[in-house]
């Protein structure tokens, strides 16, 4: 069936960049998100400069960010991106509280416990894919013309 014939069932396709500098926890990540339907990794990055410049660059719709990373931090992704980036999905090891507190203050969508939260990420993605989708719906439905 082509798009046109879906009509209303044709969705979003969801462009991931996985930002981790474990190469093993990437590629298990990345296979995870392989099996949800209308997700795409569109990149892994293991440093601060490659993600913003990817994001940059690049249609993303979420990170997967890690806290720390081969150089540089997530949190000094998300201060180079500024206010107008992509969801943001933290997913770190490190648990403490100023560290959740100072990504939620930076803007941070989901903050994710690595040891505990890995079996959640396919259901946040989920819910921020179908977020998109929805949010995107309403704006086909929404037209301003000539408002500046």
């Amino acid at each position: 069936m082509n798009d046109s014939a879906r009509g209303t069932q044709t969705a979003h396709v969801l462009r991931v960049l996985l930002v981790e500098d474990s190469q093993v926890l990437a590629a298990r990540l990345r296979e995870a998100l392989s099996t949800l339907e209308q997700v795409v990794v569109v990149a892994t990055v293991d440093n601060e400069q490659d993600a913003t410049n990817w994001v940059r660059a690049s249609v993303i719709d979420v990170i997967i960010l890690d806290l720390l990373l081969r150089q540089g931090s997530g949190f000094g992704v998300l201060r180079g991106l500024g206010n107008h980036r992509p969801a943001v999905i933290m997913l770190t090891n490190h648990q403490l509280p100023e560290y959740r507190q100072s990504a939620l203050r930076l803007g941070v969508d989901h903050f994710l416990n690595k040891a505990s939260d890995c079996d959640r990420l396919a259901e946040v993605i989920a819910s921020v894919r179908d977020a998109r989708s929805s949010s995107e719906a309403d704006a086909r439905l929404v037209n301003y013309p000539g408002r500046a």
